[in-house]
């Protein structure tokens, strides 16, 4: 909206609302719910001016940790910035994951009969081996990054997770894995009201959605 131009992007603003919480006066942040395939969220276009920036001041991480309490999450979000060699954490490809725990459903999957009817004689070793090769080919697993929301969003840093997408899972071709769940986590945002000398700004609340589980699926 034009009165909060600590919001971001259009893009953003969008997607989300401030609206009373729990009927205590607090505004609050929420993304609103969102398609599967709008998942992970688009990098968001900040208002470059830095007056909408917190100050040093704002930025006091015990302050912070307590405004946020039970939400911190440390395995999806970081105060400070991610080490080198822990900037991504890609699961394996799914062609790879044959030693996976196979489905239940996969399990259950009878392969003494054809679609058309037709017996077939196969092993328990042959089974086996073939519901693996089937589970590596379409399994579907997160792959996680660390991203940097930027110096508005508290914790700053995020574990986003992203689905496996760049070659076909099923057979034959034709189907993609994509997101198929989606858990929210609650950062701060620095939120400004108003222009210039006489904007408000303070920390609120804010659910950002994460992909938590992905499908083979058209």
């Amino acid at each position: 909206p034009a009165s909060c131009p600590g919001l971001g992007s259009e893009g953003f603003t969008a997607r989300s609302r401030v609206r009373t919480c729990c009927g205590s006066g607090q505004p609050y942040l929420r993304l609103r719910p969102s398609p599967s395939d709008n998942l992970p969220v688009k990098d968001i276009l900040e208002h470059p001016d830095p007056e909408y920036d917190p100050k040093e001041q704002d930025l006091d991480e015990r302050t912070l940790r307590k405004k946020l309490g039970s939400s911190f999450d440390p395995a999806f979000m970081s105060v400070a910035a991610p080490a080198p060699g822990n900037l991504s954490s890609p699961a394996p490809p799914p062609r790879l994951r044959g030693s996976a725990p196979l489905p239940g459903e996969l399990k259950k999957l009878e392969l003494g009969e054809s679609p058309s009817g037709a017996r077939m004689k196969l092993g328990k070793k042959a089974r086996r081996k073939f519901l693996q090769w089937l589970w590596a080919y379409t399994h579907c697993p997160v792959r996680y990054t660390w991203k940097d929301l930027g110096v508005r969003f508290w914790p700053r840093y995020i574990k986003e997770g992203s689905c496996f997408a760049e070659k076909s899972c099923s057979f034959p071709e034709g189907m993609y894995c994509k997101p198929a769940k989606s858990v929210p986590k609650t950062f701060l945002r620095w939120y400004c009201q108003g222009w210039s000398r006489q904007k408000y700004c303070t920390w609120i609340p804010v659910q950002y959605p994460l992909i938590s589980e992905c499908k083979c699926s058209c």
